[in-house]
């Protein structure tokens, strides 16, 4: 069964949104997260699995060198499979980190219990879920994890497809395509 997507007035924004190993871990939390993705009216362009070796946490987090959390950090990201997406929607960056809650999930318990860390995050580092925070980081963390992608190419030529609703959800690939089939 193929589901269209509706039409949509602005432009869209994309985001990566990463599954940590601790949520690929248990695969009733990965359906529930990839189910709450296509609820919250999100497209998903790009779908894949990831396990990482230490250097690329190192490259990833680089950023953080240095700081208490990053040896932890580093080490927890390269531990096992993880899940990354480059999800369109409008506002989908700040739509994305609305939904995962809080980065410190005690916080997210608290305060904002039915987020996505509020319900399955472990720690401070097992929490679940990574979201870029800003246009840039967006650009360049789908460069990182996809990087036969491009951005602009595809704001350019594919992004007025599907803002108009010319796509379809293939749930075999579980991700979101152009034009419907036949």
């Amino acid at each position: 069964m193929f589901i269209s997507v509706p039409r949509l007035c602005r432009v869209l924004q994309l985001t990566l949104a990463v599954i940590k190993p601790d949520a690929v871990a248990h695969p009733l939390i990965l359906e529930t997260l990839h189910e709450k993705i296509l609820e919250n009216n999100f497209i998903i362009i790009r779908r894949q699995d990831f396990i990482w070796k230490k250097e690329d946490s190192e490259m990833f987090y680089a950023e953080h060198s240095g700081r208490f959390f990053y040896q932890r950090l580093v080490e927890f990201m390269s531990s096992g499979p993880m899940q990354a997406y480059v999800l369109a929607r409008d506002d989908a960056i700040r739509h994305w980190r609305e939904m995962m809650g809080p980065t410190k999930v005690f916080r997210a318990r608290h305060t904002s219990p039915d987020t996505i860390r509020g319900r399955f995050g472990l720690t401070d580092t097992r929490n679940t879920t990574h979201g870029s925070d800003s246009l840039e980081s967006a650009h360049k963390e789908i460069k990182f994890f996809f990087p036969d992608f491009c951005v602009d190419r595809w704001m350019e030529e594919e992004e007025p497809l599907y803002r108009t609703g010319k796509v379809y959800y293939d749930p075999l690939k579980m991700i979101h395509a152009l034009s419907i089939p036949g």
